[in-house]
């Protein structure tokens, strides 16, 4: 079958070692090298997170079975990887200043770019703003920046949306909403650079969407994992608030519970977004919110299971906005 991929690509294949009577879930992930009579040197199995010690273990097997005289030994454990040459941790402060960015997003790019961050800030497109100078954001709430769609097209290779938003950015695993609220400037930024045709643009943005939203049933299957362990005094303020947002007192959080609720905090949403917003929530699947449901999105919430909800979000600026009437927010 013809495979399709641009020049520079690496293409990696992780066959696992396994004999005839298991079953994929119990495959070993340690790894396993074998010679062959004909001397073929072949690894299989092991993790990413190994991926050192495989080298290390291949390369000397291959020394030894083809008699290789290598000039010295292995250097892999004090290899430094594509970024950590120059890497320190107060390079965000210089990268600030330098560039004119905003302080979180200097953290944001040294963290994930290494001493290769300035070359991300010099793709950096100006704000219009005092400040910060440079460093237009896809999505307010958080750090990442347009200048990353570029330097992953022009540097990475990248060439669908999908994988920027997933791959390469990670937003789509963090927060699906703010990954929405990012892809058509994410196709807009991509389709500029690569000379993308209007169909092209829209199949992009289509593929963007099914691709999110099969990501909307994984933040559940997060949130049902996460165990429900609070204290009673906990639960208690949780039902207090649960029942604030209740209107209609039925024991489920409904659409048109927080339809009323975002009308009094001035938000106008679609019925897709009201869909939506339950979806994420919404564990067993019956188009409203259950207080179980409910405690399982707080306890995810805690544990750090997701970084952040948006109905957490509407909640809170429910309760700031009411605050004199509900006695507190969450």
């Amino acid at each position: 079958v013809p495979v399709s991929m641009p020049r520079g690509t690496v293409f990696l294949s992780k066959p696992l070692f396994f004999t005839a009577l298991q079953d994929t879930a119990s495959l070993s992930r340690n790894h396993v090298i074998d010679v062959s009579k004909s001397g073929l040197v072949t690894i299989a199995g092991g993790k990413w997170t190994t991926y050192r010690s495989m080298a290390k273990d291949t390369i000397d097997r291959a020394v030894k079975v083809c008699e290789l005289k290598p000039h010295s030994g292995s250097r892999t454990d004090g290899l430094l990887l594509h970024g950590a040459m120059d890497y320190s941790p107060t390079l965000f402060i210089r990268l600030s200043q330098d560039f004119g960015l905003d302080a979180e997003v200097s953290q944001h790019l040294c963290s994930s770019y290494g001493d290769r961050a300035p070359e991300v800030a010099r793709l950096a497109s100006l704000t219009g703003r005092r400040w910060p100078v440079v460093g237009r954001r896809l999505v307010n709430e958080f750090p990442y920046i347009e200048a990353e769609v570029l330097y992953a097209v022009r540097e990475e290779l990248a060439h669908r949306a999908v994988d920027v938003l997933s791959n390469r950015l990670r937003l789509a695993f963090l927060n699906v909403q703010a990954a929405s609220e990012a892809l058509p400037r994410v196709v807009q930024l991509m389709g500029d650079e690569l000379k993308w045709s209007k169909r092209e643009r829209q199949a992009q943005l289509e593929e963007g969407k099914v691709f999110l939203k099969s990501m909307g049933g994984q933040a559940r299957d997060e949130i049902r994992k996460v165990p429900i362990n609070f204290t009673v005094e906990e639960i208690k303020g949780y039902e207090k608030v649960f029942k604030q947002v209740d209107v209609d007192g039925d024991g489920h959080i409904s659409k048109l519970d927080l339809r009323r609720v975002l009308s009094q905090i001035g938000e106008k949403v679609t019925e897709d977004e009201l869909h939506d917003l339950i979806a994420e929530v919404d564990t067993n699947q019956n188009s409203s919110i259950e207080f179980e449901e409910f405690l399982e999105l707080m306890s995810a919430l805690k544990t750090g299971a997701i970084a952040n909800s948006r109905l957490d979000i509407i909640i809170k600026g429910y309760h700031t906005v009411d605050v004199g009437r509900s006695g507190g927010g969450i």
